[in-house]
This record gives C-alpha cells, sequence and structure tokens, in this order.
C-alpha cells in the first residue's frame, strides 16, 4: 500500500492513534490517496465492538455529506450538456418550486433556505418522500436574504436530487451509477449499506465511556444530500477525481467548482464554499495550501475527505463515532503531512522543440504601470507573468491564439483577457496590448506615448 518514507507512516499513525484517543472514536479508518489508491492506510479500535476487528479500508462507514459532492458534479455534468445554466432558477425545472433561488445557489448554500424539510426529522428521525419533499419544499422557510451568509441548507440538496431526476429522466441513484460510480470502479459506493462488510456506528456519551448502537436512518427523499455509504479504498478513486476529473468533467468546470463563492468563516478567511465543496486553506501566503472536498455525519458516523489538488494528495477519515474530533482537520493534517515531508517529486525539465516565429519578437521583458512583465515560450505555448522574485511562485498566463496576433490568456492573473500584437511594416513588434493595457520594451508614465 505505502510507498512513503518510514518516518512519515510512523507520523500518521501517531495522527490517528491521538485523534482516535481524543474523539474516543471506538473504530475508525485513516487513509491517505495519491493516483485513486491508498498510499497508506490504518484502522485503529473496531469496526463493530461484538467482532473485534479494525475497521480496513474495504468497511463501509456512511459518508453522509461527502454525498453532496457526487450531487453537485452531476449538476454541473448537466450544466455541461446544455440542459441548465447555474443562473436557472430550481422552479424552472422543478415545478412545484416557487423560491427564487438559483442552481448556483443552491450548490454554494447561499440561498437563504432554512437547513431542513418541514417537521421535527432530526426527533423523528422520519423523513419525507420524494412526493412530500416537493410537495412541501415552498412551505420551507427562506430564513436569510441570498448571498448575505452562508448557510447550509441539507433540504435544497434533496431538491437538487430531485433536479437531476427531472433532467435525466431517471433515478438520482441510476444516474449516479452511470456518469459516476461505474467509470471510476467505485464498486462499494452504495445509497446506504450494500451488505458487505461494514463500520457499526456509536456514540459515545460525555460522562462515560460505554459506546451506545446508533439507529441506521431512511433518508428517503433526502438521500442525495447523505445518503451514500463508502470504503476508504473508494474513496481514494473519488479523491483522485477531484483532483483530475479526466473524461467525467472538464478540467476547466472542476476549477470552477473550487472558485470560492463566499466564506464560511468571515472571521477567519481560512475556509470557503465553492460549488459544492468546501475550500480550507492551510498556512499564509504563497506557502499556504487549499484543501477541496467535504465532511459527512450521520449518528453513528463522521467522516471528511479532501485533496490537495495540485500533488493529487488526499486525506481521508472515517470514524464510528457520533461524536468526535472534526473529521475535516483530522484529513487534511494527515494529507498536509504527507504534502510537506512526503511530496510528489517533480517531473524532470523537458526542452522544447521549437519557438514559433510568431512569438520571436516578443519574448523578453516588457513594462506595463510601472511593472516589469516577462514573456517567453515554454513547451510552444507563449507565457508571461510580472517579473519579480515575488511573482515568482504565481502561476503564469497562458496564451492561445485566437485571430492574426490576437491570443486569449487563460490561466493566471488576467484569465479571460485578450493580447493583442502589434507591428511595424516589416513585422517588428513595436507594443503589446494586454486586458487593454500598454506593453512597452521601456518603462513609462501613463500617457507618455500620446503625442503633446
Amino acid at each position: 500500500m505505502s510507498s512513503l518514507q518510514e518516518t512519515t507512516t510512523r507520523q500518521l499513525r501517531r495522527i490517528a492513534l491521538d485523534k482516535q484517543r481524543e474523539g474516543r472514536v471506538p473504530g475508525l479508518f485513516a487513509g491517505v490517496a495519491r493516483g485513486g489508491s491508498l498510499l497508506w492506510g490504518e484502522g485503529i479500535g473496531q469496526a463493530d465492538l461484538g467482532e473485534g476487528r479494525a475497521p480496513g479500508p474495504d468497511d463501509q462507514f456512511l459518508i453522509a455529506s461527502n454525498t453532496k459532492t457526487f450531487i453537485a458534479v452531476m449538476v454541473m455534468q448537466l450544466r455541461d450538456e446544455g440542459r441548465l445554466s447555474l443562473d436557472d432558477l430550481l422552479g424552472d425545472h422543478v415545478p412545484e418550486v416557487s423560491h427564487p433561488i438559483t442552481i448556483r445557489q443552491c450548490l454554494a448554500h447561499v440561498s437563504g433556505m432554512a437547513r431542513e424539510p418541514l417537521g421535527d426529522v432530526w426527533e423523528t428521525l422520519e423523513n419525507p418522500t420524494a412526493k412530500e419533499l416537493r410537495r412541501d419544499f415552498d412551505d420551507v422557510e427562506r430564513v436569510l436574504r441570498p448571498h448575505d451568509h452562508w448557510h447550509y441548507s441539507n433540504v435544497v440538496f434533496a431538491m437538487l436530487g430531485q433536479l437531476i431526476e427531472e433532467l435525466d429522466g431517471r433515478s438520482w441513484e441510476e444516474s449516479l451509477r452511470t456518469r459516476l460510480l461505474q467509470p471510476l470502479e467505485m464498486t462499494r459506493t452504495s445509497n446506504g449499506f450494500d451488505g458487505g462488510p461494514h463500520a457499526t456506528g456509536y456514540y459515545v456519551a460525555p460522562y462515560d465511556d460505554v459506546p451506545r448502537p446508533e439507529p441506521v436512518m431512511d433518508l428517503k427523499a433526502l438521500a442525495p444530500c447523505g445518503g451514500l455509504a463508502s470504503t476508504a479504498s473508494d474513496l481514494a478513486k473519488w479523491s483522485a477525481f477531484v483532483a483530475d476529473p479526466g473524461d467525467l468533467l472538464s478540467a476547466d468546470t472542476l476549477e470552477e467548482m473550487c472558485q470560492p463563492q463566499i466564506l464560511l468563516t468571515p472571521e477567519n478567511w481560512n475556509a470557503a464554499m465553492g460549488l459544492g465543496l468546501f475550500l480550507i486553506r492551510t498556512g499564509g501566503g504563497a506557502a499556504g495550501r487549499t484543501y477541496v472536498g467535504h465532511t459527512g455525519g450521520m449518528p453513528g458516523h463522521i467522516t471528511g475527505v479532501f485533496t490537495h489538488r495540485e500533488s493529487g494528495t488526499g486525506g481521508i477519515v472515517l470514524m464510528n463515532n457520533s461524536a468526535p474530533v472534526p473529521p475535516d482537520a483530522f484529513a487534511i493534517e494527515l494529507a498536509d503531512h504527507v504534502v510537506e515531508h512526503d511530496p510528489v517529486e517533480p517531473e524532470p525539465w523537458r526542452p522544447g522543440t521549437e519557438i514559433p516565429d510568431e512569438f520571436r519578437g516578443v519574448l523578453g521583458r516588457w513594462f506595463s504601470e510601472g511593472q516589469p512583465f516577462a514573456f517567453w515560450v515554454e513547451q510552444g505555448e507563449l507565457r508571461a507573468r510580472i517579473d519579480k522574485p515575488a511573482a515568482a511562485t504565481l502561476a503564469p498566463s497562458r496564451f492561445v491564439k485566437v485571430s492574426e496576433d490576437g491570443y486569449r490568456d487563460v490561466a493566471g492573473r488576467e484569465r479571460g483577457e485578450l493580447l493583442r500584437i502589434t507591428r511595424d511594416a516589416d513585422g517588428t513588434v513595436t507594443k503589446l496590448n494586454w486586458a487593454t493595457y500598454l506593453f512597452t520594451r521601456e518603462p513609462i508614465a501613463f500617457g507618455e506615448h500620446l503625442p503633446r
């Protein structure tokens, strides 16, 4: 399983053991994944107190609200297929809905809708059927104005499950199997336990140490917001998908899902909500890292899956206690330790094969707004960034040709903007305009080039 250094695996076990003790977790499985497989994983405690064995990588846990990441991806697939717009109203596609909330607001938990469906579902443990959910949704209170605050809503994600069923013409489970689980070979991910090996959920009260078995709820129509069970082995594949979606979802669309929509904690500025994904930042400045993923909580099962997309490193935590340590911090601590102390080996530098003639007069240093910029060719592609040491760690802009001497910036500080190259009669490059700003070979003040 592991290709990590022994010192790394010892520290990962120490982290997991400390969390198991701190959270008084009867049994947990903790893992770190790359490339769709577990680099390291270990079970501590017992999957079921009657069996006496540690949880393994193929034991199912209820992953609860991690389900939302699967729902969000399917909504984005439908968007990419042209079957909806993120700024459509939910009611444009689900006829029972009159609340003026958009699909984008639903994905980012900024719709202002209440957290749960009608009824005290977490007291009765009785959830609505699809018919009841759709019938009663307009009576669910909108407790906040949209976009004012991040406000988590299970009932809204349940309705996104209904949206998928409306547009795909089949159950959300069948859409999930066809669109994601089968292509990713996630064979032990299911709506509820599949009958195979699984962990039993417990509650450990604060003033004694005797675990009580927790009930397994029937979520009914709330299943799209939290009904899935999965294993560490399957979630390693999901983490790899989040790092690189391959052919199942456009890379640009996954990147769009990872753009902050609203801060979770305005006081700290270290956590935000994307489109169905939490974004949590560790460290500060350029040395910090962003992890994307989700947590999940059901009676007796608390889970977290977070991925550092740049290195493809994911932390996976599955615990069978209703009130253990926070799963997001736990999963990120595992993955971050590996990224920091056992990083992915960088690719060797590869020489290019040509310098396109169209770029020969562009290469080198240019100035705009008093700032120096470097333009260079890498693997035949024109790139640019501010030419200062502080900017060396920033991703460069990359340009794609869209017309004669016209290029679209597809990455970096001015993504989406146009770069225009101006030449004189003999083809010599005389100036650049990028997002309309003038670039010259020598630094000049604004307006200095204009006739007096």
